[in-house]
């Protein structure tokens, strides 16, 4: 029996990885609107700041936030930082599956920087491990007294990264890894922020004494980070099942890019939810697509030099392929990071060509995202023929 060790483990660490952050996102966006949606009247106690109703699943809930904590412990207190723990650790441990324990294939890329597989798994760590540092530092410093301050220190720092990853790294490794310091980020606020100051005001409760405001007031504004992050983190997460988001020379500006329309998005549903109105809540949708539609032409952009190519015949793209992406898309790959054709898709026939036709513009042309890793040395004019063939209509026969 033959088990395929390596697609099992991605498998099931990318199901746990996808399980628990949905729960973690989920209760993110659910507190943010709890929180934003508390009102504060005549009939609540001056210890509660606000409360909401809501109703769902044939009952309604009453919830109450108290300013600082309760005047003493409730007997039964649920936490909710599992869900962040788990879904980082999996998202590691999918990390270590797909891009160190291929990192040949996935991770580097020769074309610019020729590491050694052990080498550029040390980069990628410091990478995650560094983002949360300097992200922590900048929140502690002066420059977090200022809301509009910080998230532009944030955003130039998330752009900054993308920028040096992409520089070292393959482009589908570079836009994992964003998303990994991201949710380095977003983690490292619960486990050292969020989670330890409630921790000191439970602490205070049970001894009598008073919390101190600041520890809820800066597990808040972390709190709040991650709302902002969670739609940007999950378009990095799955962006490598898309190309046309990297392998080209401006992809930091589509990070930007996807940063700004991830976060105008989020801002919408948390000021609908503060109960926002009119002018408070029609800028974002509208101020989002313009940069989806920007985002979009960005990524489409190439330039002259790699436009045009001579039309070849059939039997030449068919030679090209076979030459470059066979090692992979075969019944039996010669590369040894595959067991099997990937996505089953064999580019063994001319007519197996013709069918895959958009899939090798994509990744092979426009993105330059296959063969993975360029193992094959695809080059540049081999591509720009392969692109002019195939908009062409894939002929037979060159007229």
């Amino acid at each position: 029996m033959d088990i395929a060790l390596m697609d099992w483990a991605a498998l099931i660490f990318r199901w746990l990885h996808i399980t628990t952050g949905i729960a973690w996102i989920g209760s993110s966006f659910f507190f943010i609107f709890l929180d934003l949606s508390l009102k504060k009247h005549w009939a609540l106690s001056k210890d509660v700041s606000g409360d909401t109703w809501m109703v769902h699943g044939g009952g309604f809930y009453h919830s109450q936030k108290y300013m600082v904590a309760p005047p003493h412990m409730p007997e039964e207190l649920h936490w909710f930082k599992y869900e962040a723990y788990f879904t980082w650790l999996s998202g590691i441990g999918l990390m270590g599956i797909m891009y160190y324990w291929g990192a040949e294939s996935f991770l580097i890329d020769t074309d610019k920087v020729a590491f050694e597989p052990w080498q550029a798994i040390v980069v990628s760590l410091m990478f995650v491990v560094f983002g949360w540092i300097f992200y922590d530092l900048i929140c502690k410093s002066p420059l977090g007294n200022k809301t509009s301050t910080l998230a532009i220190c944030v955003f130039v720092l998330i752009v900054a990264a993308s920028w040096g990853l992409l520089e070292i790294f393959s482009g589908r490794a570079a836009f994992l890894h964003v998303g990994a310091i991201i949710g380095g980020m977003m983690v490292g606020n619960v486990f050292f922020i969020i989670i330890p100051n409630q921790k000191r005001v439970v602490a205070s409760l049970k001894t009598g004494e008073a919390p101190d405001p600041a520890l809820g007031i800066q597990a808040k504004q972390r709190s709040t980070h991650n709302n902002y992050l969670t739609l940007p983190v999950l378009l990095m997460m799955i962006s490598n099942h898309y190309p046309v988001l990297f392998g080209q020379a401006h992809s930091w500006v589509i990070i930007a890019l996807i940063l700004l329309v991830g976060g105008v998005a989020r801002h919408y549903f948390n000021t609908s939810h503060a109960g926002g109105t009119g002018r408070a809540v029609q800028w974002q949708w509208p101020l989002a697509s313009a940069l989806m539609v920007v985002l979009i032409l960005v990524a489409s952009y190439k330039p002259d030099s790699e436009k045009g190519g001579d039309l070849i015949s059939a039997a030449d793209a068919l030679s090209i392929v076979q030459t470059r992406c066979v090692a992979c898309h075969s019944s039996k790959p010669a590369d040894t990071d595959f067991n099997e054709a990937p996505g089953g898709i064999k580019f063994e026939t001319i007519d197996a060509v013709r069918k895959n036709g958009a899939r090798i513009l994509n990744q092979a042309v426009l993105s330059k995202a296959m063969p993975l890793a360029n193992k094959t040395q695809m080059t540049d004019r081999e591509r720009q023929q392969l692109g002019a063939w195939i908009r062409a209509g894939m002929p037979l026969d060159v007229e």
